[in-house]
């Protein structure tokens, strides 16, 4: 059993903003059902600029509702570029903390939400860069979503990425390329 904080179970009991918006400015879907992980987030800005509402469609664990909800509360009278800076791991301490082993879920909810913003700003409907080289292919992480989530979460293994990200949780063929990425920053 998962150890999870009073106001994560509070999140996941009585999720905040779910649904969907009419005509949202931006809106994102990432993750995937085959991994058993899928989030769609949308906004709508109000006359200032600011992050008037957000909404959430997750498919997924106790965790990943729980980050989206939080996820929508977090952004509300934001702007996108103060939005845009709210942290995987400022998700997981506004509830309160997350398992290691369900840190990938509020990976996927600042993913959505900076695609969302991406959306807003281009029309671009695409979650994900798909230029960017793929390191996992079971569950569709780039080498530089690995790469970031180790800076900006001082990672040092291999099972702290697979956390994170997934990548490496499937078939396992990319564990030893994670493992290069840690030695080649450093860690």
């Amino acid at each position: 059993m998962w150890n999870y904080s009073e106001k994560m179970m509070d999140h996941f009991r009585n999720p905040r903003n779910v649904g969907k918006i009419e005509n949202p400015d931006g809106t994102a879907t990432v993750g995937s059902l085959a991994c058993g992980d899928a989030l769609t987030f949308q906004f709508k800005l109000g006359e200032d600029g600011r992050i008037a509402e957000a909404k959430f469609q997750t498919f997924g664990c106790a965790s990943a509702i729980a980050s989206s909800s939080a996820l929508t509360e977090m952004v509300l009278g934001k702007t996108l570029e103060e939005a845009s800076k709210i942290t995987n791991a400022e998700i997981a301490d506004y509830l309160g903390g997350l398992p290691a082993q369900k840190m990938h879920c509020s990976v996927m909810g600042r993913e959505a939400l900076e695609a969302a913003i991406k959306n807003f700003k281009t029309g671009e409907v695409a979650d994900k860069d798909l230029e960017e080289k793929k390191l996992c292919s079971c569950f569709n992480v780039s080498e530089n979503e690995v790469r970031r989530q180790i800076t900006e979460n001082s990672l040092t293994s291999v099972d702290e990425v697979v956390n994170f990200t997934k990548a490496g949780a499937g078939c396992g063929m990319c564990r030893d390329r994670i493992e290069e990425i840690l030695k080649e920053l450093g860690v």
